[in-house]
């Protein structure tokens, strides 16, 4: 089994045909149906995506200018939140949300206590869409002092 999917290239807009750079996504997920859908569904939002099937897998093709990092709770070896914790301490944190089905008090308080998005799966309406757009906002808007 592959462990990425490329980035989609960014489409041409306008009469110049320089390509408009779109947002993109990195999605830490082992169910290739969710990142199936998610391709899909982030795609029709205007982003591009790259899907590692593991944490190992994001952390040895880590791609940069990532927008922001979706991130399953539940992957084999690695836990979401251990990859999330090693990117800080690499420093290599982008903006991120977490996502999970059913998620326990150790998920819920880990996110709660590191102010960090958390999802629920099976996503409705535009709950995770809103947090990816909120999280890559939150990371441009100058901080306090700027």
């Amino acid at each position: 089994m592959d462990t990425t999917c490329s980035p989609r290239p960014a489409q041409r807009r306008g009469a110049s045909g320089r390509a408009a750079r779109r947002p993109l996504v990195a999605v830490v997920e082992d169910d290739r149906a969710v990142v199936n859908s998610l391709e899909f569904a982030l795609g029709t939002e205007g982003y591009r995506v790259a899907a590692f099937f593991s944490a190992q897998a994001y952390l040895m093709q880590a791609i940069p200018d990532v927008d922001c990092l979706v991130v399953d709770f539940r992957l084999p070896g690695m836990d979401g939140i251990q990859l999330l914790e090693e990117l800080g301490r690499r420093g290599l944190l982008p903006p991120h949300v977490l996502i999970a089905s059913n998620p326990g008090r150790k998920c819920r308080e880990w996110a709660a206590a590191m102010a960090v998005p958390l999802v629920e799966k099976p996503f409705l309406d535009e709950a995770l869409t809103e947090r990816i757009k909120a999280a890559i906002l939150k990371s441009r808007s100058p901080g306090p002092g700027h």
